[in-house]
């Protein structure tokens, strides 16, 4: 009889695994992607966890999930005369309360925090209302190694300041000091870091305080008045225009950054934190390039650009570290080449 009971629970045991294998299969391989679409491009668009990707599937596979999922890169640069700057509007009544969040704030203050919670991520808007005191901050020491946003906050003396170059390690893992492309800084190119082949081209701020992407090249972006800038993508809105996408846009799930302006002039500073302390790569884990540009369209960006994410995505208020970086260590941060910030 206990003969007989074991091996009905062995059989059990067995059945049970030949349904999770069978399942485990159809999930990985079967005709219904979405779940592979979302291994894929979330894992290949990592320093680090590409090997995700590789483990299940071969480099065929992969490139080909890829070619079904990426944004279309702009063809045009910012129009600079869309955008008025400093001439913001007393109102009573607000067209919806995203436009009140960024509107209503106290006389004197040079920046409001928005907070709120999505699925699977907690996200940060930083309302900016003087562009004139945005400006990129940049280390002296480019290609030795970077420094965190709430050291580079502190260093600066900054309000806020949030990451802005993506970057490459030198010699030191984690050591972020080299630049990917191009930064210019008080209209002056002051590093050409490597090129990335991503979408997107120089981001940054001009003379007149405007937020301008553009594919020009570095030198003929400064003869257009461009003041600060970095290198990198996508761009997500350009006057007013969203971004077109093949699938979920190739970026997968992640903890993202964006850079943004109004038409009224208003800078934003978008932080959507994802798998840090709260949150990690099998529970979402952050946001997809087509719901942050829904976010940023909420609060009527007119400009836009994702910056580096992952775990570079940081945000420090006053010097102090404000959002939940995923990077290891004790608080999360990675060390980065340049910052956007609030002085």
């Amino acid at each position: 009889m206990k003969k007989s009971k074991k091996k009905l629970a062995l059989m059990i045991s067995l059945g049970i695994m030949d349904i999770c294998a069978i399942v485990f299969l159809f999930v990985m391989y079967g005709p219904y992607n979405k779940f592979r679409t979302y291994l894929v491009t979330t894992s290949m668009t990592t320093m680090s966890h590409k090997y995700i990707a590789r483990t299940f599937y071969t480099e065929k596979m992969i490139n080909s999930v890829l070619s079904k999922n990426y944004i279309k890169d702009f063809d045009e640069s910012t129009d600079v005369s869309k955008i008025t700057v400093n001439q913001l509007e007393d109102k009573e009544t607000y067209d919806s309360i995203y436009e009140q969040q960024i509107l209503e704030h106290k006389k004197g203050e040079d920046y409001k925090i928005i907070e709120f919670d999505g699925d699977g991520y907690h996200a940060y808007i930083v309302a900016i209302y003087d562009p004139s005191k945005v400006s990129l901050y940049t280390l002296p020491y480019f290609g030795e190694y970077g420094k965190t946003i709430s050291d580079i906050g502190e260093e600066a003396d900054a309000k806020v300041a949030m990451n802005a170059s993506g970057f490459k390690d030198t010699g030191t893992a984690g050591g972020g000091g080299m630049p990917t492309g191009t930064v210019i800084k008080d209209g002056e190119i002051v590093y050409q870091g490597y090129q990335t082949g991503w979408p997107g081209g120089l981001i940054g701020f001009t003379n007149d305080n405007i937020l301008m992407l553009t594919k020009a090249s570095p030198a003929d972006a400064i003869a257009m008045g461009m003041r600060d800038a970095i290198e990198f993508g996508p761009f997500l809105i350009v006057n007013g225009e969203a971004a077109k996408m093949e699938g979920n846009g190739g970026g997968g799930v992640h903890p993202r950054t964006a850079i943004a302006q109004r038409q009224d002039g208003i800078v934003l500073f978008v932080v959507i934190d994802g798998n840090g302390s709260s949150y990690n790569i099998y529970d979402r884990g952050g946001v997809s390039y087509a719901e942050l540009i829904e976010i940023l369209l909420r609060y009527k960006a007119y400009n836009a650009a994702n910056l580096d994410g992952g775990a570079s995505t940081s945000l420090a208020v006053e010097g102090k570290l404000y959002n939940e970086p995923c990077g290891i260590g004790g608080t999360g941060e990675r060390n980065l080449p340049t910052a956007w910030i609030l002085k």
